[in-house]
């Protein structure tokens, strides 16, 4: 059996990445892929409850702290959902990653790079998605498509500064590894993102 194909989703809050996860799924469905979907934080009971602490806690961690989480619930989510779902042939499509954590705890909150590329070793050794989208959009769109549709979480309630640095982050990163992650510009229609993350995901397919 051909091991999977792990594939993540990156961006800002209101970038629109679960726009898309359905549809992706939908799509690898179609090409007669085994699907599985989940989410970090999140993915296992553990990842869960750490979702919960991490973004609707009433008062902020130190970045250090919540960096050491996240890279906790990700050990946890590697070892009972990713890898034995990859083992089985499944594509994993992951809504954020080890990305996610140099964009948030890095970028926008300061903790060495150092620091997290040592987590990151740590956790996952060399392992990495095969695939990353990362959905980039101006903070300001995001800021216009999350408002009024649910009570934002803690990292959604951050002031636009955040946020720019964050971008930042995803960029520099998405300029290191050019091989792996996709720059998607997320402010166009929808069908028109699509058509763009269907062609890069039919290349891996081959």
């Amino acid at each position: 059996m051909n091991k999977g194909k792990f594939i993540t989703l990156e961006g800002i809050d209101g970038a629109g990445k679960s726009t898309h996860m359905g549809w992706l799924k939908s799509l690898l469905e179609g090409w007669g892929y085994g699907v599985a979907l989940t989410r970090e934080p999140g993915g296992t009971p553990l990842g869960e409850r750490l979702r919960d602490l991490l973004l609707h806690r009433d008062r902020r961690l130190n970045p250090e702290t919540e960096a050491l989480l996240m890279f906790a619930a990700r050990r946890e989510h590697l070892d009972k959902v990713i890898y034995p779902a990859l083992d089985r042939g499944e594509w994993v499509i992951c809504d954020r990653f080890t990305d996610a954590s140099f964009a948030y705890q890095g970028g926008g909150s300061g903790v060495s790079i150092e620091k997290l590329r040592i987590l990151e070793r740590w956790v996952q050794q060399d392992f990495q998605p095969d695939l990353t989208f990362y959905i980039d959009v101006t903070v300001e769109t995001a800021r216009d498509r999350l408002g009024g549709v649910r009570h934002a979480d803690r990292f959604e309630q951050e002031h636009d500064g955040f946020f720019q640095r964050v971008r930042g982050a995803y960029l520099a990163r998405a300029a290191q590894w050019p091989g792996r992650i996709r720059v998607i510009d997320g402010n166009r229609p929808i069908p028109d993102i699509q058509k763009e993350l269907e062609l890069n995901l039919s290349i891996v397919c081959k």
